[in-house]
C-alpha cells in the first residue's frame, strides 16, 4: 500500500492534503486531543480515522481541521484522511511530542559539523542508535514577515544511519525518556544558530513590550512599501549612531576623506576582533585604510568588496557613502560612483557594529578588493587603522533592519514555529539565551513572553518548558545565568537545566551534549509526568550573615549537598564597600558556611560568578548547583 509521501508526489491532483507534519511515521501525542489539518476544496467532507477514533468537517476557505479524541500510546497504527481521494498514513505512532527550539546549541546535530568540535561518544552513540520509537521532524529554516500556515518537512526514523542528524541535546533528551517512559518519542526540532529569542516570538506579544514598536513599524512598512521602510530603517540607523557613537558625532566624522588618524590602531584585516586584541568587545568599532589608483583607474564606476563584516556595516569611499548592509553573513559588494575616485590617494572607511558574538571582516582575504572600471582589481586585506568608538553596553541595541534575515523580531516564530500550531505537545525544551547575552534584564523580560506567547498559540495550557541555562564560555555573563534562573523562578511550570560543569571556555557550542539532554529528560520526567525524582542541583534559597560568616541555604538537595572531590569553590563574599573576595565554605547539612579572610563582616554571597565559572556544589542525585548572587542589604 502506498504511502503519504508517496501519494502526494504521484498524486498532485489529490483535492484532500494533510499538512505536511502528518506523513508516514509520524508520532501523535497521547492522552490529549489530537488537532490534524490540511488542505481541500471548498465544502469538501474530510473524515480522519485511526485506532479507532474518527472525527469529521467540512472545508472551508480551502482549509480543514478536525480534533481526534485522546489516541491510546503505540502503534504503529495507519491515520486515513478521506475526501473525494484517500490518503493514507503508514507506521504511525502515539506517544510523547515535543517542540526543541533555540539556536546553535539545540541545532547542532549529532554527528559532524564543519568548524566545531566532534559531540563526546557521537560514533558509539548513533551506532548504538537502533530506537524505532525514538523519531525526528526537523523544520527548515526559513524567515517569514506573517506567519506561515504549513511547513516542509518528514519524521525520520533513529537509526544509526540517520541519528548523525538528529538534534545532538534533542537526540540524548528523547532517548532518556523513551528509555525512562516506555512509550514512543516524538521530536519536532525547530532551531536555528544564531538567533536571539525575539526572533521566535509573535509580533502580537513584542508589540506589548517596550523597545520593538520602532522594529514591528517597519517590518509592517516592508511589506507595504521595501523602499521606503529601507531609507526609514537608514534613517533611523543614522540618528542612533548620531546619538552615540563618538565618530558619527564628531566634528570631523571618522569616515572624512581627511582625518587625523595618530591615535588610531593598526589591525590586520581580515580577522574577527575577538583574535585581534579586543577579546568579548559587542559595540562600534570603524576601520579605514588607504589606496593609491592610476589616473586610468579612476575613470567610471568600479566595485569595491570588503568580504563578510559581523554584524552591521556603514562604507564611505573618500568621504561619500557607499553602501549599508546589516547581516554578518552578507557578503558585501558596492557600486563605487564615477567621480568618487581619484588618481594617487584615496581612503575607505567603514563603521562596524557588532551587536553580539564576533565582530569584524570575517571573510577570506582574496574578497577584499576594489575593483576599477580600467585596470586590476587592488588588494585592500593587510593593515588598517582600528579605533573603537563606544561597547555595546554603553549605547544599547541598534534599530533593527527588517529585511536582516533571521535575527529580525517575529520572523523565525512566523516562519518556524507558527506553522506547527496547534500540533499536539507535551512540551518544548530550549537552547537558546547566547544571542541575548548583551541585554539579560531584556532577556528576563522577553523570555516568559515568548513562552507565553508559544502557550498561546498552542492552546493547550501552561504546558513544561524546560530550558537550558548558558553553559560556561568566555564571552557569556554570569548576568544572563541569573536571569535565566529568575525566569525559571518567576515563570509557571518551566524547569531549567544547569551546565556549569559541561561547558567549553574556549568554544561557545560545548561538545558534552549527554547530559544537558539527560538533564531535561529528567526535568520533563518530574514536571510533565509527576515522576517523584529530583530534576535540580541546588538552588540558591537565601544567606544570613553573622559571626563574619556568610550561612547560605539551599533547596534542591536532593538527598544532601556534595562536593565531588576537593574542596567547594567558586564563593565569593563582599562587605559594605562591594568588593568580593574568594570564600572558603564548607557544606553544613543543607547549607554552606562560607568566611573570608579578607571580609570581617560580609554582606553579600555570590557562586560561580563568572563567565567560566570554577564551582563544585552537587547534590547527591548528581546535579550541578546554579550560580547566584545575594542581595545586597
Amino acid at each position: 500500500m502506498l504511502g503519504a509521501t508517496t501519494l502526494l508526489v504521484a498524486s498532485l491532483s489529490a483535492t484532500v492534503r494533510p499538512n505536511p507534519l502528518f506523513c508516514d511515521h509520524v508520532v501523535l501525542q497521547q492522552g490529549r486531543e489530537v488537532p490534524v489539518w490540511g488542505t481541500a476544496d471548498e465544502g469538501e467532507a474530510v473524515t480522519v480515522e485511526i485506532a479507532g477514533r474518527k472525527a469529521e468537517t467540512v472545508a472551508r476557505d480551502g482549509r480543514w481541521l478536525v480534533r481526534l479524541p485522546a489516541l491510546p500510546v503505540g502503534g504503529p497504527y495507519t491515520l486515513t484522511i478521506r475526501g473525494t481521494n484517500t490518503v493514507t498514513l503508514q507506521d504511525v505512532l502515539v506517544g510523547e511530542v515535543w517542540i526543541c527550539g533555540g539556536q546553535s546549541n539545540m541545532e547542532r546535530q549529532l554527528g559532524l559539523r564543519p568548524g566545531q568540535k566532534p559531540i563526546i561518544g557521537w560514533e558509539r552513540e548513533a551506532a548504538t542508535a537502533n530506537l524505532p520509537q525514538l523519531r525526528q521532524f526537523h523544520v527548515p529554516q526559513v524567515t517569514a514577515g506573517e506567519p506561515l500556515a504549513t511547513v516542509d518537512g518528514e519524521w525520520t526514523v533513529c537509526t544509526p544511519e540517520t541519528a548523525p542528524d538528529f538534534t545532538a541535546v534533542g537526540f540524548f533528551f528523547g532517548r532518556a525518556l523513551l528509555q525512562a517512559r516506555g512509550v514512543p518519542v516524538g521530536l519536532i526540532h525547530s532551531s536555528w544558530g544564531g538567533t536571539p529569542a525575539e526572533a521566535w516570538t509573535s509580533g502580537r506579544t513584542l508589540g506589548a513590550l517596550p523597545g520593538y514598536a520602532e522594529t514591528l513599524a517597519l517590518m509592517q512598512a516592508q511589506t507595504r512599501d521595501p523602499a521606503g521602510a529601507a531609507r526609514r530603517y537608514h534613517e533611523a540607523l543614522g540618528a542612533w549612531c548620531q546619538a552615540h557613537d563618538a565618530g558619527t558625532m564628531a566634528a570631523t566624522p571618522w569616515y572624512a576623506e581627511k582625518l587625523a588618524t595618530d591615535d588610531w590602531t593598526k589591525s590586520d584585516e581580515p580577522g574577527l576582533w575577538e583574535q585581534s586584541g579586543l577579546p568579548d568587545f559587542d559595540g562600534i568599532v570603524w576601520l579605514r585604510k588607504e589606496f593609491e589608483l592610476s589616473a586610468e583607474a579612476v575613470a567610471g564606476e568600479a566595485e569595491l568588496a570588503l568580504g563578510p563584516i559581523d554584524d552591521i556595516d556603514t562604507t564611505w569611499v573618500n568621504g561619500v557613502e557607499v553602501g549599508e548592509s546589516g547581516f554578518y553573513n552578507t557578503v558585501r559588494r558596492y557600486k563605487v560612483p564615477a567621480g568618487v575616485l581619484r588618481a594617487g590617494r584615496n581612503v575607505v572607511a567603514v563603521r562596524v557594529i557588532d551587536h553580539g558574538g564576533g565582530g569584524g571582516f570575517w571573510g577570506r582575504p582574496a574578497q577584499m578588493t576594489l575593483t576599477p572600471a580600467a585596470g586590476a582589481p587592488v588588494p585592500l586585506a593587510g593593515t588598517w587603522l582600528r579605533k573603537v568608538a563606544v561597547s555595546m553596553a554603553q549605547c544599547g541595541k541598534p534599530p533593527v533592519n527588517p529585511t536582516t534575515g533571521s535575527n529580525t523580531p517575529t520572523v523565525l516564530f512566523n516562519g518556524m514555529i507558527a506553522p506547527l500550531q496547534p500540533y499536539a505537545v507535551r512540551g518544548a525544551i530550549w537552547y537558546q539565551g547566547e544571542s541575548n547575552n548583551g541585554a539579560p534584564q531584556e532577556y528576563r523580560r522577553l523570555l516568559p513572553a515568548m513562552i507565553g506567547d508559544w502557550r498561546q498559540g498552542w492552546g493547550q495550557g501552561d504546558f513544561p518548558f524546560l530550558f537550558v541555562q548558558i553553559a560556561p564560555y568566555k564571552s557569556m555573563t554570569p548576568e544572563l545565568r541569573e536571569a535565566q534562573l529568575q525566569v525559571w523562578h518567576e515563570t509557571t511550570n518551566t524547569a531549567m537545566v544547569v551546565t556549569t560543569d559541561c561547558g567549553d571556555a574556549e568554544d561557545i557550542h560545548p561538545a558534552d551534549k549527554r547530559p544537558v539532554g539527560e538533564r531535561l529528560a529528567l526535568a520533563a520526567r518530574a514536571m510533565a509526568y509527576g515522576e517523584t525524582i529530583e530534576c535540580s542541583g541546588p538552588v540558591f534559597a537565601g544567606a544570613t550573615f553573622e559571626g563574619g560568616k556568610a550561612v547560605v541555604r539551599f533547596t534542591h538537595v536532593g538527598g544532601g549537598l556534595v562536593v565531588p572531590g576537593g574542596s567547594l569553590t567558586g564563593f565569593e563574599l563582599a562587605g559594605a564597600d562591594g568588593v568580593f573576595h574568594p570564600a572558603a565554605a564548607v557544606i553544613s547539612g543543607d547549607s554552606v558556611v562560607v568566611s573570608a579572610a579578607d571580609v570581617a563582616t560580609p554582606q553579600v554571597v555570590r557562586y560561580g560568578w563568572a563567565n567560566v565559572p570554577v564551582c563544585n556544589l552537587f547534590n547527591a542525585a548528581g546535579l550541578p548547583a546554579s550560580p547566584f548572587r545575594s542581595a545586597a542589604p
